[in-house]
Formats: structure tokens, sequence, C-alpha cells
């Protein structure tokens, strides 16, 4: 465990990437096996990853990205795209497949997809695209630590214009929001002026409380 706080204590939201230096396959793999299995509400999964290699495409999202260089000189780019609602055809796939790799039909179970169905259509639209993002959120979390873990940097990024990656990558078709964008890579430390500098995170003591 104190290998993984040494790691985390050395990871850093990087400004600057060496565009030379690619990300090895085995260490993306990793990195998206953990996406995979991240905690999900209900076991869900209400979000996709999007690797955006074509170069085309992710000049295109840097221009709507606040011009920010990691979207084009990071190694790689990860989208999480949430999906526009969580439907019912949606919760049955999930459970569904939960049932075929059990092999097994649970009764409590079958009742609960009842009740998250009602909850759902009772919630409506909007408030369940919102829960699908922060879904997706928990997810890019796992993946910042897991690169971490791999020696890998990484910037998670909001500051794009959700819309215009939506229509560069043709979400809507796939019924999915982007929510957040995660270049991933190694640091080119000269140039990128938070290289080096103190990590600053509020004392323990400020930020646990024992009730």
């Amino acid at each position: 465990m104190s290998d993984l706080i040494d790691k985390l204590n050395w990871r850093y939201a990087t400004k600057k990437y060496n565009p030379a230096k690619a990300l090895e396959q085995d260490k993306l793999d990793r990195i998206l096996e953990a996406i995979r299995l991240a905690p999900t509400s209900s076991g869900l999964q209400p979000f996709e990853v999007l690797v955006v290699k074509n170069p085309e495409l992710r000049a295109k999202i840097r221009e709507v990205a606040w011009n920010q260089s990691g979207v084009t000189e990071a190694s790689h780019l990860l989208v999480f795209a949430a999906w526009d609602n969580i439907t019912e055809e949606r919760i049955d796939m999930m459970f569904d497949l939960t049932n075929e790799q059990r092999g097994f039909i649970n009764e409590g179970w079958e009742a609960y997809r009842k009740q998250l169905k009602a909850i759902v259509a009772a919630r409506g639209d909007q408030a369940n695209a919102e829960a699908a993002a922060r879904q997706a959120y928990i997810a890019l979390g796992v993946a910042m630590v897991a690169a971490a873990y791999e020696g890998v940097d990484s910037t998670p990024m909001e500051g794009f214009n959700p819309a215009a990656v939506d229509e560069i990558l043709s979400l809507a078709d796939r019924k999915l929001k982007s929510v957040v964008i995660l270049p991933l890579g190694y640091r080119e430390a000269e140039g990128d002026w938070l290289a080096g500098l103190k990590k600053v995170r509020r004392p323990l003591d400020k930020l646990v409380s024992e009730i």
C-alpha cells in the first residue's frame, strides 16, 4: 500500500507531454481493464470509453478544448462518454449479462430489476443522464490511480465543449454524451510549469472527521 501512496504523491495533472514517447500497449490494457472493473451503481456501467487514435479527430477536439496541448501531444486520449439515458433496454442488457455470466437467476435480483426500472422511469431522462455521468467519474478516478500505479501520466479535463466533442465523435448515434477526457502518456518536465512543484493537499485532519 505504501507503494501506491508513493505513486499518488508522484502523479500530478501533467501540463506538457512528450509526444515522442508512446504509452506501452500492456500498460494501456491494464488501465482499460481497471476502468472495466470500476464499481458502478447497480453494476450498470452506464458509460463507454473511447480511445481516440485518429490524429485528425484529436486535433478537432483540441480546438474545442481550450487548445490544451495534452489532447494531441499525449500518447493516448480517452473520452469517457455516459449513456444519454438509463432505459429499460439498457437495464435489461446488464441484468441479462449478469444472469448469463453467473449461470443462474436469482429471485431477489429479478425483483431489484423491476424496482430499478421504476426508479429510473420516475427520475426522468435528464436526471438519468446526470446519474450516468457520475458513474463515469468513478471510472475516471480508477483510471488515474491505475495510470499512476503504472507510472503513466494523466490529466483529467472538463475544459472542453461537450456538444462539440459529441458531434466530432458522432456520439449521438451511439446514444452517448461526452463527460470528461483523459490524456495518457509521459510528462515532458521541461516546459511544464507544474512539474517539480510541491503537491499541495489539505492536511488529513482538515479533510477527514470522525463522528
